[in-house]
């Protein structure tokens, strides 16, 4: 199926206009896994999957001509896409009236904290921001693999590296986010 992701992505870079309406079947039901592991957490449950899914697609499939590479170039940008709805949507509630509320999400999934520990979403968005200033490669790879859901073989094609390099990136980046985060207790 990745081969025909890839296919389809070039037959929509060269203009064919059913290629979008073939993408949308094979794409969605992996930006919907990806939106539900995201949205897990009951204090996250406000914001729909399908909801989501459908504003991410937007972005995606919208009027900005992406020159898309392959299924991996179109789920690095995917994650990309929804860790801005989720820290635009999160920074929206903490804005409201009456103080607003923060939103959290469970790290488990990438590892940062252990499977008890949630933290505020906008608290990730401002510690990737700083490991972006530190390390963009590290802070783009906890992007692919948090946000994106790609496993570190789809991770290391994306950022041109090798896995191993991906593997010891992963485990300085979650170390690093993990006393960020710490610091933000």
């Amino acid at each position: 199926m990745s081969d025909e992701i890839t296919k389809i992505l070039r037959r929509i870079v060269d203009g064919d206009p059913q290629a979008n309406g073939e993408l949308t079947p094979l794409v969605y039901s992996q930006l919907r896994e990806i939106a539900n592991r995201l949205l897990r957490g009951e204090d996250v449950r406000r914001f729909d999957a399908t909801e989501m899914v459908h504003e991410a697609y937007l972005r995606l499939m919208g009027d900005t001509e992406i020159q898309w590479r392959d299924r991996t170039h179109f789920f690095a940008t995917a994650a990309r896409i929804i860790r801005r709805i989720l820290v635009d949507e999160a920074r929206k509630r903490r804005t409201l009236k009456r103080g607003g509320e923060a939103e959290r999400v469970e790290l488990d999934v990438v590892g940062v904290t252990d499977s008890n520990h949630n933290v505020e979403l906008l608290a990730l968005d401002q510690a990737l921001e700083k490991l972006a200033e530190l390390s963009p490669r590290q802070a783009t790879l906890v992007e692919l693999r948090f946000f994106g859901g790609l496993t570190q073989a789809e991770a290391a094609e994306s950022l041109g590296v090798s896995r191993r390099t991906v593997a010891g990136d992963w485990a300085m980046a979650r170390a690093w986010l993990q006393r960020q985060l710490d610091d933000k207790k």
